[in-house]
C-alpha cells in the first residue's frame, strides 16, 4: 500500500514536471518567435528611413553625390533561418526590389525560393559587401571572427553594417572590422510572463501585416514585452545622415527631408493637440559650437555610428527630452508599414522656417512650442535574438 502510494506521486510530479517543460519549451518558442519579429520590423525600418534620403527616379542626382543609383542596395550575410525571413520581409513588406537584395551563404542552393523571386543568392562575403549600400549580419556568434577577416579588407564608406549577431557587443564588431558604421539593437525581455502577440505560428511576414504586432514592436513604446535599446533610434537617423553626406546633400536639404518625413504638414498629432510640431534643426544633431561653424552649403560630417550608440549625443537628448518628437517618430515608425508617401520627401523649397529655440542643451523644437518629458524607460541588454548557422 505504502509502495502504491508512493507511485502515484512520482507519477502525479511526474506529470507536474511534463507540463513546467512544455510550458517552458513554448514560452521560449513565442519569445524566439518575438525576437525575430522585432528584428525584421525594426529592420524594414532602418531601410526605409535610410531609401526616403535618396533621391527618387524623377529627381537628378546631387551634384557630386556617389550614390550610383537610386535603390538602396542590401546585402545579407547568413542564409538561415533568420536572414531568409528577412530577405522575404523586405521582398513583401517594404519598398525594396528583389534585384537589390542578395545573400551570402555556404548553401544558397537552399534559397531556391528566394531565387524565384529573383534574389541573388551565392557565397562570397567580400563580393557582397563591396557591393551593398546595408549589409546585415545574420550569422553565429562563433562564425563573427572568420566573416570579418573577409569583409573588413572589402568594406568601404558609404556601407552600414547591421549586426544581428547575438554575444558580440559593439565595441567588439567595431575593433574586428577597424570600422564604425556599425548599427547593433539589442533587445530587452521584460518579465516572464507569456508573449503572445508574435503570433508563434505562422511567418514573420504575416506577424507583421497586423498593426497589433507591429504596433508591439515600436521602439518609441515602453509597453512592448520586447525592447530596442533606445540608441538603436539614435544610430538609425545618424545612419541616414551619413548616407545625405555621402551623397554631397547639404546639411540644410538633408534637415528638410528629414522634418518634412517627420513632421508633415497638418499632422494629425498636433492637430489633435492643436500644438506645432517640432523640428530638426542642426543643433539636434551636432553640438552648437559645430553648428555655427557650418556652411549654407556644407554637408553633415560623417557620424561615428559606434559612439552614437555608446555615449549621449544631441540626438538622443532629443528624445530623451521631447515626448512630442518621440510621439511623431512612433507615427513615422507605424507608416513605415504601410503607404510612407513619397512626397512628403520632396526637395522643393517650402516657406517653413528652420529657426528654432533651445528647450534644454541639445534639445531644439519649433519657436512656437516647448515640449518636456522624462526619459523612456529603456535599458540595454545583450541582444537575445536568434542568428543562422550556415553563414561563414
Amino acid at each position: 500500500m505504502w509502495a502504491r502510494n508512493i507511485a502515484e506521486i512520482f507519477k502525479s510530479s511526474q506529470s507536474e514536471e511534463e507540463v513546467e517543460g512544455e510550458e517552458a519549451l513554448m514560452y521560449l518558442a513565442r519569445r524566439y518567435k518575438g525576437l525575430t519579429v522585432n528584428a525584421c520590423a525594426h529592420a524594414i525600418f532602418f531601410c526605409r528611413l535610410l531609401h526616403a534620403l535618396r533621391p527618387s527616379k524623377t529627381e537628378k542626382a546631387f551634384p557630386g553625390s556617389l550614390a550610383d543609383n537610386c535603390g538602396l542596395k542590401v546585402g545579407i550575410i547568413g542564409g538561415g533561418h533568420l536572414g531568409k525571413q528577412l530577405a522575404q520581409v523586405l521582398l513583401t513588406l517594404s519598398w525594396t526590389p528583389c534585384c537589390s537584395i542578395r545573400i551570402s551563404t555556404k548553401r544558397p542552393e537552399s534559397l531556391a525560393e528566394l531565387q524565384e523571386q529573383g534574389v541573388g543568392c551565392f557565397y562570397d562575403n567580400a563580393q557582397l559587401v563591396a557591393w551593398a549600400d546595408v549589409v546585415f549580419l545574420c550569422c553565429l556568434p562563433s562564425q563573427v571572427l572568420t566573416v570579418c577577416s573577409v569583409i573588413r579588407p572589402a568594406i568601404r564608406k558609404p556601407c552600414l553594417v547591421y549586426s544581428l549577431v547575438t554575444a558580440v557587443p559593439l565595441r567588439r564588431l567595431k575593433q574586428l572590422l577597424s570600422y564604425s558604421a556599425i548599427v547593433r539593437p539589442q533587445y530587452q525581455c521584460c518579465g516572464r510572463e507569456p508573449i503572445n502577440e508574435w503570433r508563434s505560428t505562422g511567418t514573420v511576414t504575416a506577424a507583421l501585416q497586423d498593426p497589433a504586432v507591429v504596433q508591439a514592436t515600436c521602439p518609441c513604446s515602453s509597453q512592448g514585452k520586447i525592447r530596442v535599446n533606445t540608441k538603436w533610434l539614435v544610430a538609425c537617423f545618424y545612419a541616414a545622415l551619413n548616407s545625405s553626406m555621402w551623397q554631397r546633400l547639404p546639411h540644410q536639404k538633408a534637415l528638410k527631408l528629414l522634418n518634412d518625413l517627420c513632421f508633415p504638414e497638418h499632422c494629425p498629432i498636433c492637430a489633435e493637440e492643436k500644438t506645432s510640431c517640432p523640428r530638426f534643426v542642426c543643433e539636434s544633431f551636432v553640438s552648437k559650437t559645430f553648428a555655427s561653424s557650418m556652411a549654407q552649403e556644407e554637408t553633415f560630417p560623417w557620424f561615428d555610428l559606434t559612439a552614437a550608440q555608446l555615449r549621449e549625443s544631441p540626438f538622443s537628448q532629443l528624445l530623451e527630452g521631447s515626448a512630442a518628437v518621440r510621439s511623431h517618430l512612433a507615427r513615422l515608425y507605424l507608416g513605415a508599414f504601410g503607404d510612407w508617401p513619397r512626397e512628403q520627401r520632396g526637395l522643393a523649397s517650402t516657406d517653413t522656417a528652420l529657426t528654432s529655440a533651445a528647450v534644454e542643451p541639445g534639445v531644439m523644437v519649433d519657436h512656437k512650442t516647448l515640449f518636456s518629458a522624462t526619459a523612456a524607460e529603456i535599458s540595454s541588454k545583450k541582444m537575445e535574438e536568434t542568428t543562422d548557422n550556415d553563414s561563414k
